[in-house]
């Protein structure tokens, strides 16, 4: 099996037996059990329940008779079965957790109110999470969970693919973004391109998103989601400027204080009046 059709079967959440019969009966369309484990070298001991167990998830049909016969479905329909599959999946999970949520809340909670007792204002404050994939999951729940606006301060916003199906999410629900580039000017030379490319793809495919390009240096990035001069809402994650720390050593600081948000939306907002410029006004965008 090719590392490419490797990547592409792992996505269905199938064991490593599972996906090499799965690839095997895409590729010779029907055959028997006795046939599959010889071309693939799955041990015949093995080979029923790998093949009852694709059955079982609506991957592969089996064929009456003596003896029985498996054929794929459509790659279409595997696709498709997946995606209900895990839909299945996900709904039990909450119906488990709605039938627990009384008793662990009852149980839990007396225990979490006891032991935060005595920390204090300026350590609720923050907390931290490793940039890279637990920074990439947090900012996608912001997305999903903003009620109002989202603010984006990044130099090239290169992590856009990690987060698109949230920010996809955040326009589809209506939600008014803005987002605030590094001018090209400053960034370094490989991530030029990047960022062009990604302003791009938001200009021509999500048109509603106004976009600027700071003239000044950036000490700081993240998103902003909900901010209000009243200090009820708000919540941002962030993270400073460490030139000489690698990012995968770096944390990004989360926070739902509304005061420390709305400073943070006032700076957002005077750079965007005072120090950023439109990309119509930028010769690589125009």
């Amino acid at each position: 099996m090719t590392d490419e059709a490797v990547g592409l079967l792992d996505r269905l959440g199938l064991t490593e037996y599972e996906a090499t019969a799965l690839q095997e009966l895409l590729t010779l369309g029907r055959t028997t059990a006795p046939n599959l484990a010889q071309a693939t070298g799955i041990p015949k001991a093995r080979i029923y329940g790998v093949l009852d167990s694709l059955s079982d998830r609506g991957f592969i049909k089996i064929i009456p008779g003596r003896p029985k016969e498996y054929q794929p479905k459509s790659p279409e329909e595997i696709l498709d079965r997946a995606e209900e599959n895990r839909r299945q999946e996900f709904e039990g999970f909450v119906q488990e957790l709605e039938a627990v949520r009384a008793a662990f809340l009852a149980e839990f909670r007396p225990r979490f109110e006891r032991a935060s007792e005595d920390i204090t204002p300026t350590e609720e404050l923050f907390h931290v999470v490793d940039v890279g994939q637990p920074s990439e999951r947090e900012t996608r729940q912001l997305y999903h969970e903003a009620d109002d606006r989202v603010r984006i301060i990044t130099k090239s916003f290169e992590y856009f693919d990690a987060v698109r199906p949230a920010f996809e999410d955040a326009i589809d629900r209506g939600i008014d973004v803005d987002a605030l580039f590094l001018h090209p000017d400053l960034l370094e030379a490989e991530n030029r391109p990047i960022q062009a490319e990604i302003v791009e793809r938001i200009r021509s495919e999500f048109p509603t998103v106004d976009l600027r390009f700071s003239s000044e240096k950036l000490p700081w990035r993240g998103t902003v989601t909900d901010p209000s001069m009243d200090y009820e809402t708000g919540r941002a994650i962030i993270l400073v400027e460490e030139k000489d720390v690698p990012l995968h050593m770096r944390q990004a600081a989360l926070t739902d204080n509304g005061s420390f948000v709305a400073g943070l939306q006032r700076y957002f907002e005077l750079v965007w009046e005072h120090e950023s410029e439109p990309p119509s006004a930028l010769d690589d965008y125009s």
